[in-house]
């Protein structure tokens, strides 16, 4: 038997370590070449580590929210064979020249790793965060159905009771029904009883959770943006009731093609108005004390996923139809939610659009992603009576707020470039005219 230490192999260009955020195997699990054993994130990528060898894993380097450097052991396996068999198992193409560099022949390790888990050695579970392990509600007191049935009550009273779980037989009352007044006074004071309403507010266990992977990301790169850009937001309302219309008739003679949201619609006003405000389409070496000012608008979109937030990024997003931003908002979503969108995909945006939907409020003063000047943000769509002339019509209505680094774009000109947006927005058939 010999110990085989799989290193962690250079993952991406310029990166000197990556963060545990998955185990995928613990101590003392067999694990086949080729098998998944963890999850590292560099940068905003996740890359899947897949083991070189097969054997039984008797080292982890860590556990989750741990960094490990480029070219340090990951994982140590005992395999069969003697030295001379382990150097000649086949191992990844992805691996081989870190294994063959820093492990030459492939010997017995000579200094152990890290233990997993802490000091105790605990193999670390694979699992991408902690999760909470809470145990059902509390019961309500047992029914007794032959008891309740000596009360009387009327029966919007005893539904409402059984909705609630309470037995009519613990309610005190001084008449000879039970009323919804009754029943009201003992969901007040009833605790004492030890009774629960189903959705009343119950005291719990603190839970501490690890800030690792892409939420500690998502601090660090949230904290830079607040603490070096002075940001300002400006919101403005825009009437889209004849855009809705617009994108009504579109998707009901769109054939194969995907259905269309209001988000192609405004990353089109966003391109089309971008060249009159080179100072909004920019990225800002603060460092270097250079503003780059971009001729394509390579848009990076907000997306919520499992994990965090994220930013896919639609390149070229200039030359693009509605029908073509709708298909690769798609692609590019769903690639980010399921945790398969490239580095290249998640860098490089020149200004970023983000959108909470329907959930969408009055207004919103999105953080800048840094170092981006600008980020836009639709809110959500509401109808309300608004005066035209002397007439009251119903309108579909929706604000649009931007946040600006105020170092690089000045208040007029975030209020003229919204106003720009909003006239095509409101005049709709401008979005396709030359």
């Amino acid at each position: 038997m010999a110990r085989f230490t799989f290193r962690l192999p250079d993952i991406g260009e310029g990166i000197a370590e990556a963060e545990i955020v998955a185990w995928h195997v613990k101590i003392g699990d067999r694990v086949e070449e080729d098998q998944q054993v963890a999850d590292m994130m560099t940068d905003k990528a996740t890359v899947e580590m897949e083991s070189p060898v097969s054997g039984v894993v008797v080292e982890l380097a860590g556990e989750v929210g741990d960094m490990v450097p480029i070219g340090s052991g990951l994982m140590v396996v005992e395999i069969e064979g003697d030295a001379a068999e382990i150097e000649a198992a086949p191992v990844s193409e992805q691996v081989e020249e870190t294994i063959e560099a820093e492990n030459p022949g492939v010997e017995e390790v000579t200094a152990p790793l890290p233990p997993a888990g802490g000091a105790g050695g605990r193999a670390v579970q694979a699992a991408p965060s902690p999760v909470a392990e809470e145990g059902p509600p509390p019961t309500p007191p047992a029914s007794g159905r032959g008891e309740e049935r000596q009360v009387l009550a009327s029966p919007a009273v005893r539904q409402r009771a059984k909705d609630l779980g309470v037995n009519l037989a613990h309610v005190k009352h001084d008449g000879q029904h039970v009323r919804h007044a009754d029943l009201d006074a003992f969901l007040r004071y009833g605790s004492g009883q030890g009774y629960h309403a189903p959705h009343a507010s119950r005291a719990r266990e603190d839970v501490p959770v690890k800030v690792i992977g892409m939420r500690r990301r998502i601090a660090e790169n949230m904290a830079a943006a607040k603490r070096t850009i002075p940001h300002f937001t400006y919101v403005d309302e825009i009437d889209v009731t004849a855009l809705e219309e617009m994108r009504a008739d579109l998707n009901a003679n769109r054939g194969q093609r995907p259905k269309l949201t209001m988000l192609p619609f405004m990353i089109v006003a966003i391109c089309r108005t971008l060249p009159d405000f080179p100072m909004l389409n920019a990225r800002y070496d603060d460092e270097a004390g250079v503003v780059t000012r971009h001729g394509r608008v390579h848009l990076g979109m907000a997306t919520q996923t499992d994990a965090g937030l994220m930013v896919p990024v639609l390149r070229d997003a200039q030359d693009m139809n509605v029908w073509q931003l709708a298909a690769e908002i798609t692609r590019l979503a769903e690639a980010a939610r399921t945790g398969k969108a490239t580095s290249q995909e998640l860098s490089g945006s020149t200004i970023t659009i983000t959108s909470l939907g329907p959930l969408g409020g009055i207004a919103t003063t999105p953080v800048i992603n840094k170092p981006e000047v600008a980020i836009i943000g639709p809110n959500k769509i509401v109808e309300r009576p608004v005066f035209d002339g002397d007439e009251i019509r119903r309108a579909k209505l929706m604000n649009l707020s931007i946040s600006c680094d105020h170092r690089v774009v000045d208040g007029w000109d975030a209020a003229s470039y919204v106003q720009a947006v909003k006239k095509l927005l409101e005049t709709p058939v401008l979005l396709f005219a030359d």
